[in-house]
């Protein structure tokens, strides 16, 4: 299994904003070719114009098949067009993570 855990901050004041449009336009294409996510959090402490996304794949090759799906999907490409032009995201940092073998791998909400 490999995790794709993602960290996004907005500006000040845009958390909001931001998650409305990807709600609107952005989470329908993107969970139609990767799934539901492992989690999709805010931040309650520390800087609360964060977000945390982590997304399951079985490999690297199974994450990259889903992700050019979606890259090439007209829905999101809208999304990110919106996304921009809204200008709310300052950061973004992903990580692809294993888990280790001494500690089951995070279970899916409904799976």
């Amino acid at each position: 299994m490999l995790l794709d855990h993602r960290t996004y901050i907005c500006r000040p004041g845009t958390l909001k904003k931001h998650l409305a449009i990807y709600e609107a336009y952005g989470k329908a294409p993107q969970t139609k070719h990767l799934g539901q996510p492992v989690a999709f959090l805010t931040t309650e402490s520390g800087n609360v114009n964060t977000y945390v996304h982590i997304w399951a794949y079985a490999d690297a090759a199974d994450r990259a098949t889903k992700r050019a799906a979606m890259q090439a999907d007209p829905d999101w490409i809208a999304y990110l067009e919106k996304s921009a032009e809204a200008g709310y995201l300052e950061f973004q940092e992903n990580r692809l993570m294993l888990p280790v073998g001494f500690m089951p791998p995070p279970v899916r909400a409904g799976g």
